[in-house]
């Protein structure tokens, strides 16, 4: 069984991740002295902050996490096996150390799993996860779940997500992401897809521990009613005003807000989603990921899928066939 839509969503994921990756954690101003536009994939300069000296296409931990997840939940029929997950998480860290990379765990997820060694239980180990590491792996989610019953495709989330990124925030954001691509999946169009987000948003925000902070789905509207219909002009009201950092509640209400402004082209909007500042390359993940999901094969240049399968060792297509089959067990 294979879907067009599906096997995009991954290889969009990827695409946008790998935008990203010489950008990220970079100030705005630094990155338009230092790039200009960001106009296709680049090479990371040796003084990049996380990952000096990749090849131009090179993925990050977004696409390998988002891997890793993608292939626990076809193990595990729609479930994941916590300490299973957490052991792979460890093993992939410990490979990104001897290959020298400094792309490795994020604080939620570095936290969590040394909670859980400490005897933790699953569900408190992850309850200061308020960072956006579920969002931006969640994307198998969206290819597995059906966002027809949207409480259902919630409770996957907070079940594979729990383990790290049990808050309000984190699940929030993750829960939008997962009903956006699975909406895109199901054929629906960007902003059907946005309009599903936001509730999905709401459901999960009354999931794990409560957190204070802005709402993810008043984020993401805000994002989408200020950038709908505008170019990148509208970056820097997203950079100053709403934020771009690790935190769920900025970056994944960014990544809407610049879909939003292009959802018709996510190739462009993967390409501004790289230059906005912060965490690039998971906000441009989070954008390729519903913009493949929602457009299939004319999301992106097929020259961009090329270079990044020819620079990283991906099997994106088997994957998502296999996710894309777990609908019919798990909705």
């Amino acid at each position: 069984m294979s879907n067009e839509r599906a096997r995009m969503a991954l290889w969009g994921l990827a695409i946008g991740d790998a935008l990203g990756m010489p950008t990220q954690s970079m100030a705005r101003e630094d990155i338009n002295g230092r790039f200009g536009p960001i106009a296709g994939f680049l090479a990371s300069p040796s003084d990049q902050p996380i990952a000096p000296g990749r090849v131009a296409g090179s993925v990050t931990d977004d696409t390998e996490q988002a891997v890793l997840l993608g292939y626990s939940l076809i193990e595990g029929r729609g479930r994941i096996d916590q300490a299973a997950f957490a052991s792979a998480l460890i093993s992939w860290e410990q490979g990104m150390i001897a290959r020298g990379s400094l792309d490795l765990l994020g604080p939620s997820t570095r936290r969590a799993i040394a909670e859980l060694r400490a005897g933790t239980p699953a569900g408190e180990a992850g309850a200061a996860g308020t960072t956006n590491g579920a969002a931006m792996r969640i994307t198998p989610v969206g290819l597995a779940a059906s966002a027809d019953d949207l409480k259902a495709l919630v409770d996957v989330v907070v079940q594979t997500s729990e383990l790290t990124h049990n808050t309000s925030p984190a699940l929030a954001a993750a829960s939008a992401v997962a009903a956006a691509v699975s909406v895109g999946v199901a054929g629906g169009a960007v902003d059907e897809a946005i309009e599903v987000a936001i509730e999905a948003a709401d459901l999960g925000s009354r999931r794990g521990r409560w957190v204070a902070g802005g709402s993810v789905s008043e984020r993401i509207l805000w994002a989408v009613s200020t950038c709908a219909g505008r170019g990148g002009d509208a970056l820097d009201e997203l950079y100053t005003m709403l934020g771009t950092g690790l935190a769920a509640n900025e970056s994944v209400p960014a990544a809407f807000g610049i879909l939003a402004m292009c959802p018709d082209d996510p190739w462009r909007a993967c390409r501004l989603a790289a230059g906005i500042g912060g965490d690039t390359d998971t906000i441009a993940a989070i954008v390729g990921a519903i913009g493949g999901a929602c457009l299939g094969a004319s999301a992106f240049p097929a020259s961009a899928r090329e270079t990044v399968a020819a620079v990283n060792t991906l099997e994106l297509d088997s994957l998502a066939d296999g996710l894309y089959a777990l609908r019919l067990v798990i909705g």
